[in-house]
């Protein structure tokens, strides 16, 4: 007689990222004696994740280019521009995951591994993924809470516009510090 016990997995939860409640979220060293930072305003994405097993979670985002702010219009316009995202040719930066790893022992940090495309070019990025957590609103919606950070170096991407400064140094840092503070309604 042959036993078999057949494993049952508990399912992934999805969550829908709620762009009124979250934030993505950038900052360059400006004359690499100062911080500068923006965000994108217009985003959307859905998140696979059950608190029970980070590991089998799954992210997919999009942010639209051309809502770039830096509280400079400038600035903004030179970002949108074909010397940096070129939001005509390039209208979404995307990062679709591919894995999970580094799980605390209380599951509550984690790495999310995944494929990030921005100007055409995608590379593979680590993000430092904190869960922070999961409520009911008053809606009787479920809520939960994710906090992703990485840096990336933009040249990896196409983006090596620069001016180089009598001092020394360059205007914009290669270094790009990326933030994503996401609440997520679940379904």
């Amino acid at each position: 007689m042959t036993a078999t016990t057949a494993a049952t997995a508990t399912p992934v939860r999805t969550w829908k990222i709620d762009p009124s409640h979250s934030a993505v979220e950038f900052s360059a060293r400006h004359l690499m004696i100062t911080t500068v930072k923006g965000q994108f305003a217009e985003f959307d994405g859905v998140i696979g994740f059950d608190p029970a097993s980070p590991a089998s979670g799954t992210a997919q985002v999009t942010i639209a280019t051309s809502s770039i702010t830096t509280r400079s219009a400038d600035r903004d316009t030179h970002l949108r521009s074909p010397d940096f995202l070129d939001v005509e040719q390039f209208p979404a930066i995307s990062f679709v995951s591919t894995g999970v790893e580094n799980v605390s022992d209380d599951g509550t940090t984690f790495t999310v591994v995944g494929d990030l495309s921005i100007h055409g070019v995608t590379r593979p990025v680590r993000l430092a993924t904190t869960f922070e957590g999961q409520g009911a609103d008053p809606w009787g919606n479920t809520r939960a809470a994710f906090l992703a950070t990485a840096t990336i170096d933009r040249r990896d991407f196409g983006l090596v516009w620069n001016a180089a400064l009598e001092s020394g140094g360059v205007l914009v840092s290669n270094e790009i510090k990326l933030t994503l503070d996401v609440q997520a309604i679940g379904s």
